[in-house]
């Protein structure tokens, strides 16, 4: 794993490493809009993890995903620390820990 300074810095590393999609958290999938497409936990793995604190406030904590599908799409997911906790299944929350 890399280490980077900042969430774009390492958001433009993985799109040239080919995780070129973005997603999205859904509570028991993850969405890709660009495709139409939604993967489920048992479809995708977690390639690496990147924690971001922000400078200034704990509200700009972030965690970058870089996520692979069984199918071979490769792409990103930022989210807020924490903040999908509530919202989504158990499956989603074992996957993204």
């Amino acid at each position: 794993m890399k280490n980077y300074d900042t969430l774009s810095e390492a958001i433009n590393d993985l799109k040239q490493r080919g995780y070129g999609y973005d997603f999205n958290l859904k509570p028991t999938c993850l969405e890709c809009a660009s495709l139409k497409i939604e993967i489920k936990p048992e479809e995708f793995k977690v390639d690496e993890i990147y924690r971001f604190e922000g400078m200034s406030s704990t509200d700009d904590n972030s965690v970058l995903y870089a996520i692979s599908s069984k199918n071979g799409v490769k792409g990103i997911l930022v989210d807020a620390y924490g903040v999908y906790a509530e919202n989504i299944s158990e499956e989603m929350r074992k996957k993204l820990r």
